[in-house]
């Protein structure tokens, strides 16, 4: 044998199994099976949880509610499921959809609400962590402006998809993107 025929083989660990596809659980979910649909309960809620308190503004309870909302639409609505997008896709717009619709349902606040709770965090130098920070800051935005930030900057939403959920023009939506990252700048000490 050659040189050139000599083969090593390296021992790779399997990978984990990652348990049934999507597409077989909400199959079985749709017919009835809760296992099914606690399984995909337990695969997606921490990546849509981390959406909707984005858009809740941080505050746990609210986005706790949100959360358990879509979830009980996704399991009334999942008979109907086509499969023409990706469970994970579908359950995320669910999520947003029911964030967005819990800020909609709150009293509209005043445009400068959030600008005070802004001033009053501690300075950057006080934090080591930046993600901290932007975080804090965040959190404290008014909820039409973070709503907007999150769906544009983290989600990618385009400004038309943004107006029309949160009913308004997207010249509003653009407004609101440019207003909320310049709180976020002012805040995190970054020139305009």
């Amino acid at each position: 044998m050659g040189m050139l025929d000599a083969t090593v083989s390296i021992a790779r660990p399997a990978p984990a199994d990652p348990g049934p596809a999507d597409e077989a659980l909400a199959r079985a979910a749709a017919a009835g099976d809760r296992s099914a649909y606690e399984s995909i309960y337990r695969r997606h809620a921490p990546r849509l949880y981390a959406v909707v308190w984005r858009l809740c503004g941080g505050q746990a309870a609210r986005a706790d509610d949100v959360l358990q909302e879509a979830f009980i639409r996704a399991w009334r609505a999942l008979p109907q499921f086509r499969f023409e997008s990706s469970l994970g896709t579908w359950l995320h717009r669910l999520a947003v959809n029911a964030a967005l619709m819990d800020l909609r349902g709150r009293p509209a606040e005043a445009d400068g609400e959030g600008d005070e709770c802004l001033a009053e965090l501690p300075g950057r130098e006080a934090c080591q962590s930046s993600r901290i920070d932007l975080e804090r800051a965040l959190e404290t935005l008014p909820p039409r402006a973070r709503a907007v930030l999150v769906l544009h900057d983290i989600e990618g939403w385009k400004h038309h998809e943004i107006a029309e959920e949160l009913c308004m023009a997207v010249g509003s939506s653009k407004a609101q993107l440019h207003r909320a990252r310049g709180l976020l700048r002012a805040r995190l000490g970054e020139p305009a």
